[in-house]
């Protein structure tokens, strides 16, 4: 009987695992090549698995919740026609081979093809630092390898993933905080003798009453991955935020006069964002250290323009597409491209690579009422740009017969930058860089 491998697909170059989320298909079901099997997740994005054959599916090799590593089968597909398999348990674990050892539980090991026992043995050659149960991924086995860290440490340390799983980010964070210690220890005490190194105290949240009336919700995956995130960058980055205010009146004007003609020519219709990812692209060409990111002691300088856009969706979490190569696209590639992105987002189907390689992110805080706002930064770029609610106030001009009050339309830019690369200088500079060139937008463009 044919048989096909459903293995955890790779979903992007930083991606070495992924969690299943729920399984649409049992044992037993039968699924057409393309059918979507299951959802998985990883710390970028969530994503469908179609079937990759007509057929039914004989083995599920995973539960849901399970963190399983890319490349490894995770369920078997009969294509023979006319056999089928009845219904049973969601998950059928084949026996052990006696050349393998299962990662984690449940880990099988497949029999079924050369390239499902590859998968196994690439994952089994790491060793296991613990003889507790509680499950560790390769990429964070190997991490503590190279690391030095001990089980002990490992045993330890608090994990932010799944049911108390420890992730990239928890063993990266506290690899820094360790580093950390080092160095204060050295410098203070360096005739003492080496002990074992702690990683910096972690103060816990204040407790919160429980008391009066009261509702209690549960984080989702999706506003944890957030949370984490957020936390590591107000840590990581010391954060300054600068705030200009700028006259877009020629900018609203032509927008309004050209929209209608844009959506009959175009089939698309504009709205500010791709005119300020235009007016960010010519600022970073002006000063390009704001493309850039931080490696320890090293300053990277991003030569290619990729622009993260924060998006919110329905569910109120946030996610950050990003139009790669953004300085290369005219206005009508802008518009296409935050469109689709936007839309796209909002409903849960972007690609992994579609959130991925930013190198600046630009936030439209003025989407919501508001008048600016103070983003954190988007690790690992060194600034984010928000844009604020497009208001008609009385502005004073200078004009040849003397100084006149008219009406215009005002928006505040605030921009958070990391003051380890980007010092008041450069951040103020470039975004009053960035309001001049809306400010002197051309109103007799053409489309």
């Amino acid at each position: 009987m044919a048989q096909v491998e459903l293995v955890m697909p790779k979903l992007g170059e930083s991606i070495t695992e992924a969690t299943i989320l729920s399984w649409k298909k049992k044992v037993g079901d039968r699924v057409e090549e393309e059918e979507m099997i299951l959802e998985i997740a990883t710390d970028k994005v969530d994503s469908e698995v179609p079937s990759p054959a007509a057929g039914v599916i004989t083995q599920i090799l995973f539960e849901e919740n399970s963190v399983v590593p890319i490349g490894q089968t995770i369920a078997i597909i009969s294509t023979e026609v006319g056999e089928s398999t009845p219904h049973a348990p969601s998950v059928n674990t084949p026996p052990v081979s006696k050349e393998t050892t299962p990662v984690a539980k449940p880990t099988p090991v497949v029999s079924a093809g050369e390239k499902a026992t590859a998968a196994t043995a690439v994952v089994t050659e790491l060793p296991k630092p613990s003889d507790s149960d509680r499950f560790y991924s390769p990429l964070v086995r190997t991490i503590a390898k190279e690391e030095n860290i001990s089980v002990a440490e490992l045993d330890a340390l608090p994990g932010s993933g799944q049911g108390g799983r420890v992730t990239k980010s928890d063993i990266l964070d506290y690899v820094q905080n360790r580093s950390k210690a080092a160095s204060v220890s050295t410098m203070l005490a360096p005739a003492q003798p080496k002990e074992a190194l702690k990683p910096t105290p972690q103060y816990a949240s204040p407790a919160v009453s429980m008391s009066g009336n009261v509702e209690i919700i549960e984080m989702d995956r999706m506003r944890k991955l957030i949370a984490d995130h957020m936390v590591m960058s107000k840590q990581t980055s010391p954060h300054v935020t600068s705030f200009v205010e700028a006259d877009v009146t020629n900018l609203v004007n032509w927008r309004n006069k050209v929209k209608g003609e844009f959506q009959k020519k175009y089939g698309e219709n504009i709205t500010f964002t791709p005119i300020f990812i235009e007016a960010v692209c010519k600022a970073l060409r002006d000063f390009p250290l704001v493309n850039s990111s931080v490696e320890g002691s090293k300053i990277i300088i991003k030569k290619d323009l990729n622009i993260g856009m924060a998006t919110a969706t329905p569910n109120g979490n946030l996610i950050v597409p990003v139009i790669k190569g953004a300085d290369m696209l005219n206005l009508i590639g802008l518009t296409k491209q935050v469109n689709d992105l936007a839309n796209r987002a909002r409903v849960n189907q972007l690609k992994p690579d579609e959130v991925q390689s930013g190198t600046f992110t630009l936030t439209n805080v003025g989407g919501f009422g508001n008048v600016m706002g103070t983003p954190i930064i988007n690790q690992p770029q060194v600034a984010i740009l928000a844009v604020g609610i497009i208001k008609k106030k009385p502005a004073v001009l200078e004009t040849e017969f003397g100084d006149v009050i008219a009406v215009r339309q005002m928006m505040f830019l605030s921009l958070s930058y990391d003051h380890r690369v980007v010092d008041g200088s450069l951040g103020g500079s470039f975004l009053r860089r960035v309001a001049d060139y809306l400010e002197q937008f051309d109103a007799t463009r053409t489309i």
